[in-house]
């Protein structure tokens, strides 16, 4: 919202303290006027845009209450949940403390180099004052610090100490807070103000590149939903946090906060696109994306907010899905990537859906259901019985644009518009989405992507690259790719199996997950792949596996190399796949990649 709150006498005011570095503590004091005769109070358990009870009042200890020098009795309902007695209706003031030391985007953090952190992590909910302006107030920093955050000010000095203040409690956990010593570098795109703030980084790296790469992809994104004219936010923060190795963001109305290894970042003289500074590229493309895509364009199933709970939706697909389609094809789109990277990032996410059994087994729609006891709390079977609807909500989004392109007069990007010209803020369905889609591209793409997302089929990609002038081009697997295998090796400690898939060579010879593979006839094995060699006779042979500190002898059959081993053509298509654009594209197919990629 563009509005902008104006203080009032009754108020919900949160004030931090910071100090607290070396205990890694914020000590918060909630003052509340007017509080009901029984004030309760809780803390919620989840965190819009990342989709998990992580129960943030684990880390909540020592909450007191007083009206005045009255102290007053507080009861714990629930995991979350305080009911506080009060006596009349003069101020309430709650103290309490949270344990911060979570270095993700989640949740909240203090250390004697920086502090973050979320309002879901530290700012209590007043039950029935949600919709009351809230303050927020930060009262101590340790000397040197800053603030960064974008959460409209009220009044704050130079460091960015003071008072914010949010319209209400959604508003307030949707502006997460960084502090430490910061670097700041602002860019303007259409008009509106961006800034990129950095911690925890060295001042090496090529400040001048990523603020232009940046503002490359904010323009690009705005022209995309609204034609160069204004998004709907004044201002938008990007708070990048760098450590020795870390990926993740969670995006928010007017800002995101992200994590990425110091790696990740642009380093002076250097104009190549390394795999790295694209994948930090595409974290920010797919975060800012999202300031659209799900903060606005939202699902129906979000309009209420369940704080102490989980909030179900099937379209996760959707939300994130799609998102992770654009947030690379952003890169190619504004010039910071070309077509052949672009390709070789397309070739890598296809390869590893066609490698996972779960995606015959789980459906687009089961995978966002079930995100909240799945997906963020995968494990070595999950490949088995589960998809991600990130990656497979990706490909989807993909088959169905080339679809549409290749079909009809339309385009993805055209749903997508559509959708966001109907459902900006008041949310959308599925049945939205198909219909965008019906009247975009005709029926039968509304009811394929029905199937796509309820069933468990695959889109037909030899038939929808070739219209683009693209194709598959086999490439010999390696063992493990041939046995339905994930492993980690080690020159020291020698080979283990992470993962072992459904149907493959793997599973007939009885591997498990967690085995250490020692020695095949004998010889010492320390990498897999030497095992091709070794049987290379096409003779049966014996593999000695550690499990459980136990020795096992396990019985590989003859043949178990061949590329034609049972259940390697199941697992892997055609082997291990790169796609690659076809040396004569056809004219038609040029033009269609030429308005696909904007290249």
């Amino acid at each position: 919202s563009r509005a902008r709150p104006t203080a009032v006498s009754r108020m919900i005011t949160y004030h931090i303290d910071a100090r607290d570095t070396a205990s890694h503590v914020y000590h918060v004091r909630l003052v509340v006027t007017k509080p009901s005769a029984v004030q309760r109070v809780s803390l919620p358990v989840w965190i819009p845009g990342s989709y998990l009870v992580r129960e943030f009042s684990r880390h909540l200890h020592g909450l007191q209450a007083h009206q005045g020098t009255t102290a007053l009795a507080v009861q714990a309902i629930d995991k979350c949940t305080w009911d506080v007695a009060c006596q009349g209706s003069s101020t309430l003031t709650l103290r309490y403390s949270v344990y911060a030391l979570d270095p993700s985007v989640r949740a909240a953090f203090l250390d004697v180099q920086r502090g973050f952190f979320n309002g879901t992590s530290l700012c209590l909910r007043v039950h029935e004052r949600d919709t009351e302006p809230h303050q927020l107030r930060l009262t101590q920093l340790p000397k040197g610090w800053e603030v960064a955050t974008a959460m409209p000010a009220e009044k704050v000095d130079a460091q960015g100490l003071g008072s914010y203040l949010a319209m209400d409690y959604t508003a307030l956990i949707d502006h997460p807070v960084v502090m430490g010593s910061l670097w700041r570098g602002k860019f303007t795109a259409h008009g509106v103000a961006h800034e990129l703030v950095v911690s925890g980084t060295l001042p090496e790296f090529d400040t001048g590149r990523l603020l232009s790469d940046c503002r490359k992809i904010c323009e690009a994104e705005i022209a995309f939903w609204h034609d160069n004219k204004q998004p709907p936010f004044e201002k938008y923060v990007f708070l990048l946090h760098t450590r020795s190795n870390g990926y993740g963001g969670l995006e928010h109305s007017a800002s995101t906060a992200l994590i990425c290894s110091r790696t990740d970042l642009p380093q002076p003289g250097k104009t190549e696109v390394s795999d790295n500074y694209q994948q930090l590229l595409g974290l920010i493309s797919h975060e800012y994306f999202h300031a659209w895509n799900v903060k606005r364009l939202r699902p129906t199933d979000f309009r209420v907010t369940h704080w102490h709970q989980e909030n179900y939706t099937e379209l996760l697909w959707f939300f994130e899905g799609f998102t992770s389609y654009y947030d690379d094809l952003f890169l190619v789109r504004c010039g910071l990537i070309n077509e052949a990277r672009y390709t070789k990032t397309l070739s890598k996410v296809l390869r590893d859906m066609l490698s996972c059994p779960g995606r015959h087994v789980q459906s687009l729609a089961q995978a966002s259901f079930e995100a909240w006891i799945k997906y963020y709390r995968s494990d070595e079977n999950s490949p088995n019985t589960s998809v991600s609807y990130y990656k497979k909500g990706s490909l989807v989004a993909w088959a169905l644009d080339m679809g549409l392109r290749s079909s009809t007069k339309g385009s993805l990007d055209d749903v997508m518009r559509l959708l966001w010209s109907r459902g900006a803020d008041s949310g959308i369905t599925q049945a939205d989405i198909l219909q965008a889609v019906r009247e975009v591209g005709g029926e039968s793409w509304a009811t394929q992507l029905h199937r796509w997302v309820q069933g468990v089929e695959d889109p037909p990609w030899a038939a929808l690259l070739a219209a683009f002038g693209m194709a598959w081009q086999a490439v010999p697997p390696t063992l493990a790719e041939r046995w339905g295998l994930k492993v980690t090796e080690h020159a020291l400690t020698g080979v283990t199996i992470a993962q072992v898939l459904n149907g493959g060579m793997g599973e007939r010879i009885g591997l498990c997950p967690g085995d250490e593979v020692l020695g095949l006839n004998h010889w010492r094995v320390r990498r897999l792949e030497d095992i091709v060699t070794w049987l290379a006779n096409g003779k049966s042979a014996t593999l000695l596996v550690v499990r459980d500190e136990v020795l096992v002898t396990l019985k590989v059959p003859a043949g178990a190399c061949s590329a034609s081993a049972p259940g390697s053509t199941e697992l892997a298509p055609q082997g291990v796949l790169v796609l690659q654009p076809q040396a004569q594209a056809s004219q038609a197919a040029a033009v269609l990649r030429k308005a696909w990629l904007g290249t």
